[in-house]
């Protein structure tokens, strides 16, 4: 920030028939000193006004001088010297005490009878005389300092520089230690003692043998905890490698404002044991696909194995009205529901035995690189429907964070209620879940669609807010019933040549759930 162009410290100025040197600037008041050596204090507007004012000349613009606050949080060693230096450098320019601004000039000092080169050297006598000798040129970088800066320029900037985490440890040893921590990100879980014989075995290379000594085994593991801090070098290899892939930025924001906007799409293993068809008892895939602008779980499929059809199922399911299914509870119907049923009715009559879930037509569709989405058949179907498609970037689960999000969610809020849960793993694993296994993979999504419904879609969400009451958390419900007014709703109607080249299946439920084996099991028809 610079000083507007009027005067500063150090020019000379004509004021009421007399050459004056501006001496000091405190707000309005300026303070004179006249070539008799005599001070006053002018206000600024009754100088400019003086008649005969006159510049005779100026010095080089400088940046405002910071205000003495600037000491504040900085060790009292560093004030002191600061202070020490400001006392004498304000004799050296005004010749006058700090503390007496208006008090004589000393005659050493006085700046109408010395040049700066004569006061300068009668403060390094002065100095030398009592035992603290300072060069010259220390004495002149620390003026220039004081001039530009203020008290600010006469800080030790040692006393400003952030301490290393690391300490006074050999710089070597510290950027070998970091590759080696590096290099531990997809390797499996070892000793710190294994990450120290690397460390040797690497200063040896760059080096030579006994050139960089190796820190003692406690300096080591302290260095190793301060390099390593956050990145599970010494845990979870799982976690670890997932560390590694999060981006070195930012996190940003991508804002939607009508449902459909942007979606994203992705498939993980339920950590449930159910029956196959075959009989065997198995694991199970989830795949889902989730709004961005209402959270809504438009679709969501198990299968043992994700296919490309599977994922191009979702488009349909979520593009089509979710019927009420026999057994289900009438409060589970879109008419009983926050949903504006009437005016959905009255452009898409599919809505009248719909349950409460939107209908919302993708536009942009984000996934991952899964073979089942890079297939051919999945972006044939997006093509067909009229939906771009947006690969994330590779080994990125940060690019699409909403539906890695929600399918935990499923996982604990929906999966862990299940006879045959697994955990997620081994060491959370029961004895023997798969005797509790009881449910087929078709009864399984019966049972899940009947808790999108009854559940995730009437369950208050933080990432759902009104602009007008942001304190109350939306359900995905609420959030479709408030953008919908404003975006509005267009019926899309797939016909069976539409369907079927997509690789779109729809997936009934061939068998209820036996209501006997569910009371056995301990478990409610709905979770």
């Amino acid at each position: 920030m610079m000083r507007p162009r009027l005067l500063s410290v150090g020019d000379r100025v004509r004021f009421a028939g007399t050459e004056h040197t501006v001496i000091a600037l405190s707000g309005p008041r300026i303070r004179l000193l006249d070539v008799a050596g005599s001070a006053q204090v002018v206000l600024l507007p009754h100088l400019l006004g003086g008649e005969g004012f006159e510049v005779l000349s100026t010095v080089a613009v400088r940046p405002m001088v910071p205000a003495a606050d600037v000491l504040e949080g900085l060790p009292d060693k560093v004030v002191a010297q600061a202070q020490w230096w400001q006392w004498h450098l304000v004799e050296v320019l005004t010749g006058r005490a700090l503390d007496d601004p208006g008090g004589p000039v000393r005659a050493e000092y006085d700046p109408a009878t010395r040049s700066l080169r004569q006061r300068e050297l009668a403060k390094l006598a002065e100095l030398r005389e009592h035992g603290q000798p300072v060069s010259r040129s220390r004495l002149q970088r620390l003026r220039a300092r004081f001039e530009a800066e203020g008290v600010a320029g006469l800080v030790d900037r040692r006393s400003q520089m952030p301490g290393r985490a690391t300490g006074r440890a050999d710089p070597r040893v510290v950027a070998a230690l970091e590759e080696v921590v590096s290099a531990q990100a997809n390797r499996s879980t070892v000793s710190g003692e294994v990450l120290r014989y690397r460390l040797e075995r690497m200063l040896e290379a760059e080096h030579g043998a006994g050139v960089v000594p190796l820190p003692s085994r406690a300096t080591f593991y302290r260095l190793l905890a301060v390099v390593s801090q956050g990145r599970h070098t010494l845990k979870s290899a799982r976690t670890r490698r997932s560390l590694t892939q999060r981006p070195d930025r930012a996190f940003g924001q991508l804002t939607v404002a009508r449902p459909g906007e942007v979606m994203e799409i992705d498939s993980t293993p339920l950590d449930v044991l159910v029956v196959h068809d075959n009989g065997t008892v198995d694991t199970c895939e989830l795949t889902g696909l989730v709004d961005l602008a209402t959270r809504t779980l438009a679709a969501a499929v198990l299968r043992p194995t994700t296919k490309a059809a599977d994922a191009a199922l979702l488009l349909a399911r979520a593009m089509t009205p979710e019927p009420m299914r026999p057994g289900w509870s009438d409060a589970l119907g879109m008419s009983r529901s926050v949903l504006p049923y009437d005016a959905l009715l009255d452009v898409d009559e599919r809505m009248a035995q719909a349950a409460a879930v939107p209908v919302i037509t993708p536009e942009t569709i984000v996934f991952d690189h899964g073979r089942a989405f890079l297939s051919q058949t999945f972006r044939q179907a997006c093509t067909s429907l009229g939906i771009s498609w947006q690969p994330a970037h590779p080994d990125t689960p940060t690019d699409k964070p909403h539906i890695e999000r929600t399918l935990g969610s499923v996982g604990s809020m929906f999966v862990q209620f299940l006879p045959g849960h697994t955990g997620r793993s081994t060491e959370h694993r029961g004895k023997a879940p798969e005797k509790e296994a009881v449910w087929s993979i078709h009864q399984l999504q019966a049972l899940l669609e009947e808790w999108i419904v009854a559940k995730w879609q009437t369950r208050p969400h933080d990432g759902l807010r009104d602009a007008w009451a942001p304190g109350r958390p939306l359900s995905p419900n609420e959030k479709y019933a408030e953008l919908v007014a404003a975006a509005g709703h267009v019926p899309v109607t797939l016909s069976p040549q539409e369907v079927v080249p997509a690789g779109i299946r729809r997936i009934a439920a061939t068998q209820e759930p036996d209501p006997q084996r569910l009371r056995v099991q301990g478990q409610p028809p709905c979770l």
